[in-house]
């Protein structure tokens, strides 16, 4: 691979006012450029001892802020290089100041990501690690964060690891098989080569289960609000999100657009949306409302569809229950401290018989926003619909949050089974062991070990310019 030998510069913190902001310099060139700034070496602070310093401009000696210096000599850096940190008061103009006064010095202005992709080419983490810490800056859950630091600490590039060194072996086993040919019991017999081939894959499914849902961790699972006007949709979602932003009253239709919010249930995250209430519209106003709330319902990852308890479902509601969308529908019958029927009641002669038998419908809860009556039950149900595969997965087992990590591991599961059902069908194993290579392939693209530019420039241009 090859490496960087420049300098480069930037601001690591969220540029704005604040107290501290903390600039960034890396490469040969760093202790010079420091020495530059801090008015020449025999102010320039010894390794990893933090110290006060004046920081100057190097061309005019004019001071521009004290700060805390601190130096890190390389490999043992977190981009493997000569680094400096300097903590600078913040402010827009200070770190601006200090960033430019480090460039007129002899650094280079950082590219997005340029810090962690040298962390990367000089052997300080893997591709999933340099991912995994993409994924910790904008975790916005605790289960996002959970997942990103299982991933930065190297729970999946030990499991992906350990994949490889299965394939390296099975390769081996193989050779074992074709070394003796014509022999009538050769050392590796064939059905366990198929018999680990068989493993490998059930292990790549393991991986691949947790992906649909990984990737729904870093922007949050859509749930949409559904159903008739005044169905208490917007009540209900106000008690959820904790805040009054959709308006409430009696009057059918208040919805007319789209509102969303972003909350937490059970440390997962969720996108939130109410929509306008499903009817023939009075107007063209409601009628975009009602097509808004129709995409929203044909992208959600899970539906809330409101029937006011103390009402039994129409024909409308039955009608979209059915068909209405794709996604696990939760029925939630609202305003239930006005139903005066006993549970009992209930169940044998209201909605939820009405509505059973439908496979969408995943669930049924009943809540008073009134009362608070069942509120804390769809915070519970929600993850276990959405996150299923994480929810119920082994502690032990990583979990895949982007694209790139689930597209080559089934890359590699896809390999791995055409080598077994080859080596079932009668195909020479020399021949069926090209597999195997494609296979072992794909782990090392997910790594890093084995990458091409493009794949490097799509995972760090995500990163911020400091990081």
């Amino acid at each position: 691979m090859t490496m960087d030998v420049d300098t480069i510069v930037s601001l690591s913190t969220p540029p704005g006012e604040g107290a501290l902001a903390v600039v960034r310099l890396s490469g040969p060139l760093a202790r010079s450029v420091l020495a530059g700034i801090v008015g020449g070496e025999s102010a320039v602070p010894d390794v990893r001892c933090p110290a006060l310093r004046r920081l100057v401009d190097p061309e005019s000696g004019e001071l521009i802020d004290e700060a805390i210096v601190t130096r890190y000599e390389g490999p043992g850096s977190y981009t493997g290089e000569d680094m400096v940190e300097l903590s600078c008061h913040g402010g827009w103009l200070i770190s601006e100041m200090v960033v430019d006064a480090c460039a007129r010095a002899g650094a280079r202005r950082a590219e997005r990501g340029e810090f962690t992709r040298r962390a990367y080419l000089h052997g300080k983490l893997d591709l999933v690690q340099a991912e995994a810490i993409a994924d910790l800056i904008h975790a916005r859950s605790r289960a996002m964060h959970r997942a990103a630091v299982v991933q930065m600490e190297r729970g999946l590039s030990r499991r992906v690891s350990a994949l490889r060194e299965r394939l390296v072996h099975l390769e081996a086993l193989l050779a074992h098989h074709v070394d003796f040919p014509e022999e009538d019991e050769p050392p590796v017999p064939l059905k366990r080569v198929i018999a680990a081939a068989t493993d490998m894959v059930e292990d790549l499914d393991v991986l691949l289960a947790t992906a649909p849902e990984g990737e729904l961790l870093r922007e949050g699972a859509l749930v949409v609000f559904a159903g008739r006007p005044n169905a208490g949709k917007s009540s209900l979602y106000n008690a959820l999100i904790g805040e009054e932003r959709a308006i409430v009253t009696e009057e059918p239709g208040t919805t007319r657009d789209a509102l969303e919010a972003v909350a937490q249930m059970g440390g997962f995250p969720f996108r939130l949306v109410d929509t306008a209430g499903l009817r023939d519209p009075s107007g063209r106003i409601e009628e975009m409302g009602i097509e808004i709330a129709r995409g929203y319902l044909g992208r959600a990852d899970a539906i809330l569809y409101c029937i006011p308890a103390d009402e039994e479902p129409s024909r409308e509601d039955v009608e979209f229950l059915s068909k209405g969308a794709s996604a696990p529908i939760i029925l939630v019958r609202t305003k239930s401290d006005l139903d005066e029927r006993p549970e009992a009641s209930v169940r044998k002669t209201g909605g939820e018989v009405a509505v059973s038998g439908i496979d969408r419908l995943v669930g049924h809860v009943r809540v008073s926003v009134e009362t608070g009556s069942g509120l804390d039950e769809l915070p519970q149900r929600l993850p276990e619909l959405v996150y299923r595969s994480i929810v119920t997965a082994e502690p032990d087992v990583p979990v895949l949050t982007r694209a790139r990590q689930s597209r080559t591991l089934r890359v590699a599961r896809v390999e791995v089974d055409a080598f077994r059902e080859g080596l079932e069908s009668g195909l020479p194993a020399e021949v069926a062991a090209t597999h195997l290579r494609s296979a072992e392939s794909a782990l090392e693209e997910l790594l890093g070990t084995v990458s091409v530019d493009d794949v490097l420039d799509v995972v760090f241009r995500e990163f911020c310019i400091g990081k």
